[in-house]
């Protein structure tokens, strides 16, 4: 029945919670009946707020408890609901106290905000009046007056106000009838004793609560009639008040009561005990029975408990009562560390996050009162973060400067707090930040500018070099990807030439260089990062092409044999040292690999010629004689200084004279180097024969005209060779030894000069013209000397313009 009662009652307050919920300086309050069930819902934060469902969710909304308080209440995020998350029980909490409060912190985030939630705990008739024991031991004398009150101890109610113990029923009797005066309980003797007729009597005491439904406790009085006992014992205070702080050691004496009785002997003796108290109670706070003192036995927490009321009882020897109370207030002792509780933290962090971002909320408590709770919170370390206060005991986590991963890639922040307390305690907490990459870093190429030197006639797919760029971020963000830009090279792409690896940097050839097409050329190679959006970097290879001696000597003069016949003219008078003709070679290659040097051998007379090593000019090694051969062939070999060394011969054909008109013609002499060496003496020796007359009057002749006039035909220039025989892209480059420059020629004629495709010349020396006097001659001037010297030849030398090769 009192079960259903309760549940009828629960419905009431039920529908009083809604009617009571109101707002008080922006605060939710709730009234809720004590032993609601749990999941029950107090009340609907979102429609309270006036927020949406969804509102409560995206700004992590939560219930927050100070310490290590119970969380009483809870929020379901999907309803808004505020719902009993533990069993409420008001007696337990407050006691009695006529209010019950308890208070919870709302938390909202983005941006921060805190709302105090007042929950008011309403009692529910849920507990029985109760009395100590089960049975009141009285002793009255018989000698009693009529209207001798006795003291009762009052039945104990958990409950309050209205449900509290209401009244009391006395079972009737002869002799007793109860009397109740502020909740005083005294039996009133309304006839007195004879205890000749009855010597003890059990009277059934009922107290009732003013609870709906009602509920009652009951105690059997056992009356013991004796001889007169006529006063009770007297405290010396009606009322007891001792401070106590929350440190103090077990044992220590917290207050010592006293009382008398005017009686002796065993009616005076006076003994101590505790009157209607809690368990709990009894298990803090122990009384002395003889001497009064009252002592701490278990231990005090001023944030549990702040103060207790006892009431102790003084009874003297035969069972006469009075009772007193004792209040003890607990001071507080700073003896509860601060407590940092991280409530929300943005991990990992951006480097890009700006400064001044709130990257973690952060809540601190101290469960002390006053100054022994006021708590300074702060960051010690050169750490780019601080805590900015916000609302209570919260702090905003924000950043001071702008991160960088590349620099720092994780922080390990030391948060202190310590209280204003004497001696003040600390606490800190490490709070861990790991940074996150974000592609803020460009590739960077090791050098400024890449060579590659690579030997022409290269293999395809050869490695030139390698290239290399870092980027410092991580992951996809620092992984580099290399590329060849796109450009020409000789009006072709740069990707027929070279090809790069996109992951190490190496870079192949595609083809085969030649240093004659191109010695060098310049291509852009491109970094780039996989990162969003991909940030990239250029640098520039240079590529250098080395020659290898893979070109043989070209021989530009004389001509080779088989496209036509050449034949130098060498007068018999030249002496010694005279320079007769010169060998003109060139080579595509360059540096050493172009250096040549010029060799005669099988010459037709050993020592009448020598050539110069490294300017091919050909020179008589001394005065040419009647002995020496008419047809002097030399074969010259012009090799290259490369390794290995290449080389490229001719056929020099020398012809010596005394008269132009004695020369026969080029055809005949050409004839007769394919005849038989036999054919060719008969004929020298018929030719000598039949001009030995002649000859011998020249030579008179010659010698007289020496005596006046010696001339000086001293070949000291080269063949000038007209322009079309020189190759195209040559140039004249003292340092290689192809060509000379700096010689001045005379043209003369030639024997056979109508079908040789050269006119043959001497040079002038420094004596025979001097070389302010020379005069530059165009190819159009050599061409227009050669065809007028092709008219009929002369027997002595017929001098022209001069030209410089």
């Amino acid at each position: 029945m009192e079960d259903k009662g309760l549940h009828s009652l629960w419905m009431i307050y039920g529908l009083a919670l809604v009617i009571h919920t109101d707002f008080a300086h922006g605060d939710l309050s709730y009234s809720i009946p004590e032993e609601i069930k749990r999941g029950s819902v107090i009340g609907n934060i979102a429609k309270d707020l006036g927020l949406g469902v969804g509102r409560l969710s995206s700004r992590n909304a939560r219930v927050d408890a100070e310490g290590n308080r119970k969380m009483y209440c809870d929020l379901n995020l999907a309803t808004g609901d505020l719902i009993a998350a533990e069993r409420i029980d008001r007696d337990s909490l407050c006691g009695k106290k006529a209010s019950c409060v308890i208070k919870v912190d709302l938390v909202l985030e983005n941006p921060l905000e805190l709302q105090r939630v007042t929950l008011h705990i309403q009692d529910v008739n849920d507990n029985s009046p109760q009395f100590k024991a089960d049975s009141i031991e009285m002793e009255i004398h018989e000698s009693a007056d009529k209207g001798t009150r006795f003291s009762i101890e009052e039945a104990h109610d958990a409950d309050i106000g209205q449900n509290f113990v209401h009244k009391y029923d006395l079972q009737k009797n002869d002799n007793f009838v109860l009397v109740v005066d502020n909740n005083k309980v005294e039996l009133v003797l309304e006839n007195r004793l004879d205890r000749e007729k009855q010597q003890d009597m059990n009277l059934l005491l009922t107290a009732l609560d003013g609870g709906s439904p009602q509920r009652s406790g009951t105690v059997v009085i056992h009356v013991t009639v004796l001889d007169v006992n006529d006063n009770d014992p007297v405290f010396s205070q009606a009322l007891y008040q001792a401070n106590l702080p929350e440190n103090s050691p077990l044992g220590t004496v917290i207050v010592t009561v006293s009382a008398t009785d005017a009686d002796e002997g065993i009616h005076g003796e006076v003994t101590y005990d505790f009157g209607h108290v809690s368990n709990d109670d009894e298990k803090i706070f122990s009384i002395d029975q003889k001497s009064g003192e009252i002592r701490l036995i278990g231990a005090i927490d001023y944030e549990e408990t702040s103060n207790y009321e006892l009431r102790l009882k003084a009874k003297d020897g035969l069972g006469l009562t009075s009772y007193c109370k004792v209040i003890i207030d607990i001071t507080d002792v700073n003896d509860n560390s601060p407590r940092i509780f991280l409530k929300s933290l943005n991990n990992p962090l951006p480097e890009d996050v700006s400064p001044g971002t709130e990257v973690g909320i952060i809540n601190v408590q101290d469960r002390d009162s006053e100054n022994n709770g006021k708590v300074q919170c702060s960051i010690q370390q050169n750490v780019p973060f601080k805590l900015v206060p916000s609302i209570k005991n919260y702090y905003s986590l924000v950043t001071t400067n702008q991160l960088d991963r590349e620099t720092t890639s994780d922080y390990n922040i030391t948060i202190s707090a310590t209280d204003d307390g004497y001696p003040p305690l600390s606490a800190s907490k490490v709070i861990h930040f790991s940074i996150a990459d974000v592609n803020d870093n460009a590739p960077v190429f090791e050098e400024h500018e890449y060579n590659a030197y690579v030997t022409e006639n290269n293999q395809q797919g050869s490695r030139l070099c390698a290239v290399a760029a870092r980027d410092p971020d991580w992951r996809q963000n620092g992984t580099v990807v290399y590329s060849l830009l796109t450009g020409q090279v000789s009006d072709s792409p740069v990707s027929s030439y070279l090809s790069i690896n996109g992951d190490t940097g190496v870079i192949h050839a595609v083809r085969s260089f030649d240093y004659e097409q191109y010695r060098s050329f310049k291509v852009q190679v491109m970094a780039r990062d996989n990162g969003s959006p991909p940030l990239s970097s250029n640098v520039t290879v240079s590529v250098f092409i080395t020659d290898v001696n893979d070109n043989t000597p070209q021989i530009l003069y004389p001509a080779p044999e088989g496209k036509s016949f050449m034949t130098e003219l060498v007068p018999r008078s030249a002496q010694g040292g005279s320079l007769m003709s010169k060998v003109i070679a060139v080579d595509a290659d360059s540096g050493q690999n172009a250096w040549l040097s010029y060799h005669i051998i099988k010459p037709t007379d050993p020592g009448l010629f020598a050539i110069g090593l490294h300017s091919g000019e050909i020179r008589t090694l001394r005065d040419i004689s009647d002995s020496d051969n008419m047809k002097q062939n030399l074969f010259v070999v012009v090799k290259d200084n490369g390794q290995p060394a290449l080389s490229s011969t001719c056929t020099m054909h020398l012809l010596i004279f005394d008269h132009l008109a004695e020369v026969p013609e080029l055809k005949d002499i050409a004839h007769e180097e394919n005849s038989s060496r036999l054919t060719s003496h008969l004929v020298i020796a018929l030719v000598s024969v039949s001009t030995f007359f002649l000859t011998f009057i020249i030579i008179i002749v010659g010698l007289r005209f020496c005596r006046r006039r010696k001339p000086r035909l001293l070949f000291d220039g080269a063949v000038a060779i007209p322009s079309s025989y020189l190759p195209p892209n040559y140039a004249d480059v003292d340092a290689t030894g192809t060509l000379r420059s700096a010689y001045n020629y005379d043209a003369y004629l030639t024997t056979g000069s109508r079908t040789s495709d050269f006119k043959f010349v001497t040079s002038y020396n420094d004596n025979t013209l001097p070389a302010d006097q020379t005069l530059r001659k165009t190819s159009l001037d050599c061409i227009e000397g050669f065809e007028d010297a092709d008219v009929s030849p002369k027997v002595g030398p017929s001098h022209s313009k001069h030209t410089h090769v």
